[in-house]
């Protein structure tokens, strides 16, 4: 298979499938006050990426730039 897939889960089956993977450790559920916390390592890459942003202002491109850029694909 080659590209990205998209699947849909019928309702009736979501549970059973979230709960197969929980028990197999794959996923873990998280208090709503903790769902929308970021992750450190995510963190981390954000601030590596603004110091490269600093050291090297000339890398970063404009937001027309950027969106034609995703055009082009």
């Amino acid at each position: 298979m080659s590209g990205t897939l998209h699947i849909r889960i019928k309702q009736e089956y979501a549970n059973a499938i979230l709960e197969d993977l929980q028990k197999k450790n794959a996923l873990e559920f998280v208090p709503e006050n903790e769902a929308f916390e970021v992750p450190m390592w995510q963190k981390k890459v954000v601030q590596n990426r603004i110091e490269k942003f600093k050291n090297k202002p000339e890398l970063l491109i404009d937001e027309a730039t950027f969106f034609a850029m995703l055009n082009e694909e």
